[in-house]
């Protein structure tokens, strides 16, 4: 009986808490697609920096952003 009464408790917190992230989620003050479109672009950026020293693109710069080869 107690492993069937911490089952449900659990299924009750995990409903729970998935109600909230979905709330927050569909939030029109939750900016859900900048924060996506932001990820993604980091994503961008650290996939191609991650590359360049194969093609030859864009490298690491630490002051901010990426900037190009200085050994073209």
């Amino acid at each position: 009986m107690g492993d069937k009464l911490i089952e449900s408790l659990t299924t009750v917190a995990v409903a729970i808490v998935g109600v909230a992230v979905l709330a927050v989620l569909v939030s029109g003050q939750a900016k859900t697609s900048a924060v996506i479109s932001a990820g993604a672009t980091g994503f961008a950026q650290d996939l191609s920096v991650a590359v360049s020293p194969v093609t030859g693109g864009q490298t690491f710069n630490p002051n901010g952003g990426a900037s190009l080869p200085t050994n073209l």
